[in-house]
């Protein structure tokens, strides 16, 4: 599954979570980040979140997300500690620029939203089988269509890298340079990206295809070919998530 999926094999108390439990998580994780408006209950639940990857063991596996979302954030910095119509009160001064307490407080909550979710959805899909999520989902209710563009789109990024490794490796035996200054990489990039994008839509075509042949649309009783086991605290845990959720809600009505 390594290929086609961004799941990472471990055992952890993390990984034995239902789906659905890990699902309502990342409901309620970002919710209350949105609700609260104090840093300290932000910065609570991305510790708890970023507590969960560590647990699960898949921590580092979020790091070159992250590296990815630091663009975002220190223009957020930026945006919020010159621009924020509330800026007062000056908190430091670097060089000519000047940073407001105001515009910093600001740009920390945006922040710790942003890794929390960035987080919190780390933790439901680099610790589910994507097949467990989406059956898990269908034994609910969904429907199965849902299941299938819901298992296309985690499946989406390793499958064009995949795709891309390939069409990488067979224009380098041809000659192409995709190595070196950003000039070349640059002139590579859309010899690569076309086939990439026209091959990934041929293989979901062909998988659309595959599919109907075996009666995906069939509107008969459905049997699962995979028995699971209840997870045995998940009310427990389901139960905890929904009365922080109510609490958050509360201490936003009454504060």
């Amino acid at each position: 599954m390594g290929a086609m999926t961004l799941y990472v094999k471990q055992r952890s108390p993390v990984h034995s979570m239902d789906p659905l439990t890990k699902i309502l998580y990342v409901i309620v994780s970002i919710a209350v980040t949105y609700i609260l408006r104090e840093l300290w209950a932000i910065a609570a639940m991305t510790a708890v979140t970023f507590l969960l990857l560590v647990i699960g063991k898949v921590f580092r596996k979020i790091i070159p997300v992250l590296g990815l979302s630091l663009l975002l954030i220190v223009s957020i910095i930026v945006v919020q500690g010159f621009f924020n119509p509330e800026n007062e009160t000056v908190l430091f001064e670097l060089g000519f620029l000047t940073f407001y307490e105001e515009g910093m407080r600001a740009a920390a909550l945006f922040t710790l939203r942003i890794l929390n979710m960035i987080g919190s959805f780390g933790v439901l899909i680099l610790t589910t089988k994507p097949d467990d999520l989406v059956e898990s989902l269908i034994k609910r209710g969904f429907s199965p269509r849902f299941g299938y563009i819901l298992l296309s789109v985690l499946q989406l990024i390793p499958q064009m890298s995949a795709t891309m490794g390939k069409i990488t490796d067979a224009q380098r035996s041809r000659g192409m340079e995709t190595d070196g200054n950003l000039w070349v990489r640059t002139k590579a990039f859309f010899p690569l990206i076309v086939p990439v994008v026209l091959n990934s839509l041929n293989e979901t075509r062909e998988r659309a295809i595959a599919l109907e042949v075996r009666g995906f649309s069939s509107k008969g009783k459905r049997t699962f070919l995979n028995v699971t086991e209840d997870y045995p605290y998940r009310h427990v845990i389901r139960g905890v998530l929904l009365a922080v959720l109510i609490g958050a809600i509360v201490w936003r009505v009454w504060t």
